[in-house]
């Protein structure tokens, strides 16, 4: 059970600093918006190097942008470690999942909620990871889609039935009184902003989220 604090809901005047308060994590959890796939614009390579410096933690890094082919290589040499791209928008997926672990880097495909399993199918033996968005990509602090739990259901027992090591991680709302619900569907991963960045001790709320996760299972 991995707990991934978005930075996203982080104070950006205090990056680093709220970036190292978070080591009780297993990831930092970095979303990247261009403004044109999601209508939010945030940060790009340089924010993710100074990250990087900040801590030991891997760079779990989310890229919700066009042709984000383009830019896996920038994000690699940044300091990524794990690079998730949306099935939505890249029309290459298969191609940009292979140059992802060429560099070396984990593969992450990303579906937002109205996105049906199906479009991944072929591609589950390609990824080391599969991020199921439990809100709608663009702004933090939304809550979370109960149809969700399904979908993430659907998806771990695809995945035994392959018997396929595949993380799946969820991203949105997640919080101390669903995160149970959401591990006892099948996830493993899970992303957290406001839910972390909202409260005053980092290490507490993240050492709970991952004992309730646990227990789940």
């Amino acid at each position: 059970m991995k707990i991934a604090p978005s930075i996203l809901s982080a104070d950006f005047g205090r990056l680093a600093e709220e970036v190292r308060a978070i080591a009780a994590a297993d990831y930092v959890h970095v979303d990247v918006m261009d403004g044109h796939f999601v209508p939010n614009l945030t940060i790009g390579p340089v924010v993710i190097e100074a990250v990087k410096k900040a801590t030991s933690l891997p760079l779990d890094v989310h890229l919700m942008i066009e042709n984000s082919a383009r830019w896996v290589e920038a994000y690699a040499k940044a300091g990524a470690d794990i690079i998730g791209v949306h099935v939505e928008g890249d029309v290459h997926l298969h191609r940009t999942l292979g140059l992802i672990r060429s560099l070396g880097k984990k593969a992450c495909v990303v579906l937002n909620p109205a996105t049906p399993l199906e479009m991944i199918e072929y591609v589950l033996g390609d990824v080391d990871q599969v991020l199921i968005m439990s809100v709608n990509p663009g702004f933090g602090g939304q809550s979370f889609i109960p149809s969700t739990l399904e979908k993430v259901r659907r998806l771990r027992k695809l995945l035994d039935e392959r018997g396929l090591h595949v993380d799946i991680e969820v991203d949105g709302g997640i919080k101390l009184d669903n995160i149970a619900d959401v591990a006892r569907a099948g996830a493993n991963v899970f992303v957290a902003g406001s839910a972390v960045y909202g409260t005053k001790d980092y290490t507490a709320t993240i050492n709970s989220l991952r004992d309730r996760a646990r227990s789940a299972r």
